[in-house]
């Protein structure tokens, strides 16, 4: 098979852009390396705990905590975890115009590198006359606001509320947009500091969702008022600081109440609401149901099997 034509691209304003997500899903993989394959749409991989390397195009890219890599349509490449202690991942199958019709796993990744199949199954990238083309990089910094809205977007696949489709279209145009825009400079570039003040925060923010985060902290450690400390914090990371945890304690809660056997009021405990009506509440408004349903409503959820052959196969 030729993979030199791919991605197979074609001429199409960013206003007409439509995508699609077939499937969102974090996955957790041990060491080692993942056989050689294609894909018919398009992936992209942000690594949030640990580190990959992909193979792609005669070059090898190490991908670190805070990055993702672009695979694109019908170019092969062969993933490895190569940090000692495995690797959190956060996977995002999709395409841009909504053409690509999935059903079954191989509707979207072949190992075979023989054969010639139909191009008919190949996503196409749009390449649009003021942006550069997606896969022009393969290696892309992941902001925290980008990925903030890349854990809504797999938040809203997995729990399939309605009209979940258009809220991953729209979160996957603002991923697009942050994606290509990266790079880009600001003004006079003198929110470097606070911007990586930020970023540290946040990091913080992930590893300890359970301690306090009141304004007065913020404000503490970027040095600056309250209320400026929360008008920049939401320029810089997309979400006010207190939004922003919630944000992060609610995914926690979701990881911890489909992961373990604890009660809720000891996942509420844990992740920074001890007052279990409170926690209730708050989940229950975030998440469009209660946290003692979650475990139903994934064992009922489309199979994750499909995006774990994907990775791991």
């Amino acid at each position: 098979m030729d993979f030199a034509r791919f991605p197979l691209r074609r001429a199409l304003p960013a206003k007409d852009w439509s995508p699609t997500v077939h499937y969102a899903q974090y996955q957790k993989l041990p060491p080692g390396t993942l056989p050689e394959r294609y894909i018919y749409d398009f992936e992209l991989i942000c690594v949030c705990k640990g580190k990959l390397a992909t193979e792609m195009r005669g070059a090898r890219y190490t991908i670190g905590e805070g990055e993702a890599v672009v695979l694109p349509s019908g170019v092969p490449h062969r993933n490895a975890i190569v940090s000692a202690n495995g690797a959190t991942l956060l996977g995002i199958h999709f395409d841009f115009d909504g053409k690509l019709r999935i059903a079954t796993e191989s509707d979207m990744v072949s190992h075979d590198l023989v054969a010639e199949p139909d191009l008919d199954k190949f996503a196409e990238e749009p390449i649009a006359p003021d942006l550069e083309a997606l896969s022009a990089r393969a290696v892309y910094a992941c902001v925290p606001e980008c990925f903030q809205m890349m854990d809504r977007l797999v938040g809203e696949f997995t729990m399939r509320r309605s009209g979940y489709e258009l809220a991953c279209k729209s979160l996957m145009l603002g991923i697009l947009a942050m994606l290509l825009r990266t790079g880009d400079e600001g003004a006079d570039g003198s929110d470097s500091v606070h911007r990586e003040r930020i970023r540290k925060m946040v990091e913080t923010m992930e590893k300890e969702p359970g301690a306090s985060w009141s304004a007065e902290r913020v404000a503490r450690e970027l040095k600056v008022s309250e209320d400026y400390a929360s008008k920049l914090f939401k320029q810089i990371a997309g979400l006010p600081p207190g939004r922003m945890i919630q944000s992060i304690r609610l995914r926690e809660a979701r990881r911890l109440l489909r992961e373990t056997d604890w009660s809720v009021e000891t996942v509420g405990a844990k992740i920074g609401y001890p007052d279990l009506h409170y926690f209730s509440r708050i989940f229950t408004a975030g998440e469009g149901i209660s946290p003692s349903g979650i475990p139903q409503a994934l064992e009922s959820a489309v199979s994750k099997t499909i995006y774990r052959t994907i990775c791991a196969s």
